[in-house]
């Protein structure tokens, strides 16, 4: 089991790594997210390399994904459930683009955390709007 703070870090960890590239604009937002949302207050950033490095390592291994997510799943109540979805829909929306792998995603998470479909929708209309450029 592991705590709310590691599990809402692995949510962006995977959301990241969905297509194959973690980019720089991700890496940030997964940074500044870390360093300045009320949900991590009081958060050593170490943490967040030691939980990235175990993230990527149980990616690595036979379903790695499933177990993953029952591991976000398992670790948030209903409120923070929404918040992991907010934090996966920014680094989604971090590189101005999501591309299918990141949608696919983004649906595969919203089922494993039992999210509502409107209130779903909302987060993501949030993130569009937070990460619309001029």
């Amino acid at each position: 089991m592991v705590t709310p703070h590691t599990a809402l870090i692995y949510t962006m960890v995977l959301m990241s790594a969905a297509d194959g590239d973690m980019s720089d604009a991700e890496l940030a937002t997964i940074g500044e997210i870390v360093g300045t949302w009320p949900a991590f207050k009081g958060v050593d950033m170490n943490q967040l390399t030691t939980d990235a490095e175990a993230c990527a390592g149980m990616l690595g291994a036979d379903d790695g994904l499933e177990a993953v997510l029952d591991t976000i799943a398992g670790a948030l109540n209903d409120r923070l459930r929404e918040t992991a979805y907010a934090l996966a829909c920014d680094v989604a929306a971090a590189d101005l683009e999501a591309d299918q792998e990141e949608l696919r995603l983004l649906e595969y998470i919203r089922n494993k955390l039992n999210l509502d479909r409107l209130v779903a929708a909302a987060i993501e209309r949030a993130a569009r709007a937070r990460h619309a450029t001029i």
